[in-house]
């Protein structure tokens, strides 16, 4: 066993990574990382058209290929159940059983409070592989993951409180997400204000109100709700323990995308909080809230992943395919090599772009506040990228493609659904016409 180099204090051990080792963990067997036991107990899986091979193209050192192994060998098991996930819109509860089992919920925590402490890079590289196994578990881990990225980079939250969310993340496997939108105030990256409100009354806070596209609420244990304090009119977000009387969830999730999401409504009904619920304030206005927010990449990520997997599907149809008008299956037809080449142009442009950006941010932490706008694009020409690949699979595969038992209707429904989460292509490009602008004043 050797100690990540970049390790201390309480962090668990990665092993030296070995092919002959992932598969003794793949049989089931455990190994230590410290006081965490880390296992993949699963069933060898068929590997059909999934690949590491254009993952492993981005991997830098044995630390990452450890990491993107694991990603690879959750992905494959998701595959199995992908289909029927999205036919029966349901959570993956099983899916998220296997992620804690492997503790790659904690993957983002601090190494001081027993996490992985990954990097934006490692994030990115392992999302994108777990989402060519299922989308929708790979969109859900993400934002948990996220969301304790963020507030490990920004310090902004109470050392003590932060070290006890880090606690119950590791050690009780919690969940967690950001709810702040609002079916009467849309996106709140557009300004909306919430209509969620949060009174203080007998030294509690009291918040009533509901929240739409909270991914993942059914199965979260906490959420960081945001609510407009009454007697100010300032905005905070309130760490809210779903456990708590008047903490409900509603089932509105009926998009024909991204269905294992389970995006429903959280209800909030006259729910007391703790005084120290209360965990930001106001943090748009500060220099730190104005960081940009590059956890949110982990979104793109995803959407490429479920690109890499249509690109995948496309070529091996293709490469297998023969009608008896050809000598040969159709890979040798000219214009199935030119759809093939667009979609790897379309994959190279983007995750070229997404992980430069990620390794950007990763080294020069000095550069953060200037990176808003490289933040902004990268999702942008990733997420757009990932559809163009994804029409491309289709339009080589043809009509069999819209077929209910092809992935590729999936992939389709899927990948749209990376246009509407922020920010906005609108917003991004206004962004960068801004920061052109005034580098010339």
């Amino acid at each position: 066993m050797l100690r990540n180099s970049q390790s201390s204090g309480t962090s668990f051990l990665l092993p030296l990574f070995n092919w002959a080792h992932a598969k003794e963990c793949i049989a089931g067997q455990k190994y230590k990382k410290g006081e965490i036991m880390l296992s993949i107990a699963s069933k060898k899986t068929h590997r059909s058209y999934l690949s590491d091979e254009l993952s492993r193209k981005f991997v830098q050192n044995e630390r990452q290929e450890f990491l993107l192994h694991l990603a690879s060998e959750l992905a494959e098991q998701f595959h199995e159940t992908a289909d029927i996930i999205d036919q029966e819109g349901r959570f993956p509860f099983e899916n998220f059983q296997k992620l804690k089992d492997c503790n790659y919920q904690s993957l983002t925590v601090p190494k001081q409070y027993g996490g992985e402490e990954i990097s934006l890079y490692e994030f990115l590289l392992m999302q994108e592989r777990l989402s060519q196994g299922d989308a929708s578990t790979a969109l859900c881990i993400g934002w948990h993951l996220g969301v304790i990225y963020d507030l490990r980079e920004r310090q902004t939250w109470d050392s003590e409180k932060f070290k006890w969310l880090c606690h119950e993340v590791v050690q009780n496997k919690v969940l967690i997400n950001r709810v702040a939108t609002e079916d009467g105030t849309g996106s709140p990256t557009r300004g909306g204000k919430p209509e969620t409100v949060a009174v203080k009354r007998n030294g509690k806070w009291v918040i009533t109100g509901r929240k739409s596209f909270a991914s993942m609420a059914i199965a979260l244990d906490y959420s960081l709700v945001t609510a407009t304090i009454q007697e100010s009119g300032k905005v905070g977000s309130f760490l809210v323990d779903h456990r708590l009387q008047g903490v409900s969830v509603e089932e509105t999730w009926d998009m024909i995308g991204m269905r294992g999401t389970r995006s429903d409504d959280l209800v909030l009904d006259q729910v007391e909080l703790p005084e120290d619920a209360l965990v930001e304030l106001d943090q748009l206005e500060s220099p730190k809230g104005n960081m940009g927010r590059a956890w949110l990449l982990h979104v793109p990520a995803c959407f490429l992943g479920i690109a890499i997997a249509a690109r995948n599907y496309a070529i091996s149809f293709a490469s297998e395919y023969q009608p008896n008008s050809l000598p040969g299956p159709i890979k040798d037809v000219p214009e199935v090599q030119r759809k093939i080449g667009e979609m790897d142009l379309e994959l190279l442009k983007a995750r070229h772009t997404l992980y430069s950006v990620a390794h950007r941010w990763d080294t020069y932490s000095e550069k953060r506040m200037e990176m808003s706008g490289e933040l902004a694009a990268a999702k942008h020409i990733a997420v757009n990228s990932a559809n163009k690949v994804v029409d491309l699979a289709m339009r080589i595969v043809g009509a069999r493609s819209l077929q209910k038992s092809s992935p590729l209707q999936r992939y389709y429904r899927d990948v749209r659904a990376g246009l509407h989460n922020p920010p906005m292509d609108d917003a991004v490009i206004s962004l960068l016409a801004k920061q052109a602008l005034q580098s010339f004043h």
